[in-house]
């Protein structure tokens, strides 16, 4: 999907946050509501891989944007999708839960035995309404919204170092920009100070 097909004036950008992609692109989704402009596509992820999206989903600042079903299966024609273990809820402004990001690393091959990559998903749903003390009158209202059947993703692949800092290939912990730096000052001596 290359920028001309937006129909956006030049210097736009695409690069909304996660709230942002939760009430306003993915509530909507769900809702069967339009989105003007609909700048994000249904794609069925899983029989890509993820250096495969290009031309598929919706480019914006190395990012990849996409509609999916919800589904617990999430393997490619080259490998796997594996959750990180992290949920993090999406908060509103004023402070309310809209929904919860989901964080999954792409494996080359078949579970459990592939080998990790940098590409990083993450997947975006909506909170489960649902109830079975709803009067029917709000069922009704609820059978339009099907929050459990729609995701949106982002996928991007990370560069060594970024994405929250430098990995020390020895022991595994991840480092910040200031934690490189200290860590840089052990070498004192080396240093020459102005008079």
């Amino acid at each position: 999907m290359g920028d001309d097909t937006l129909n956006l004036p030049p210097g736009f950008r695409f690069y909304p946050t996660d709230e942002e992609l939760v009430v306003h692109f993915l509530h909507r989704k769900a809702s069967l509501l339009p989105c003007h402009p609909d700048l994000i596509p249904d794609l069925d992820l899983y029989p890509y891989n993820p250096w495969e999206l290009d031309g598929k989903a919706l480019l914006g600042e190395n990012q990849w944007y996409f509609y999916s079903r919800r589904t617990p299966n999430r393997v490619s024609a080259g490998g796997y999708w594996n959750s990180m273990g992290l949920d993090e809820p999406i908060v509103s402004n004023g402070g309310k839960k809209v929904g919860m990001k989901k964080y999954l690393v792409f494996y080359i091959g078949e579970a459990p035995a592939g080998i990790k990559t940098n590409w990083i998903m993450h997947e975006y749903h909506l909170l489960d309404c649902g109830s079975s003390s709803r009067s029917s009158r709000s069922r009704r209202t609820y059978s339009k919204k099907d929050s459990s059947k729609w995701v949106l993703c982002r996928v991007y692949e990370k560069e060594s170092g970024s994405e929250g800092g430098f990995c020390d290939e020895d022991d595994g912990i991840e480092l910040s920009c200031l934690d490189e730096i200290f860590l840089s000052l052990d070498d004192l001596e080396e240093i020459s100070l102005p008079n």
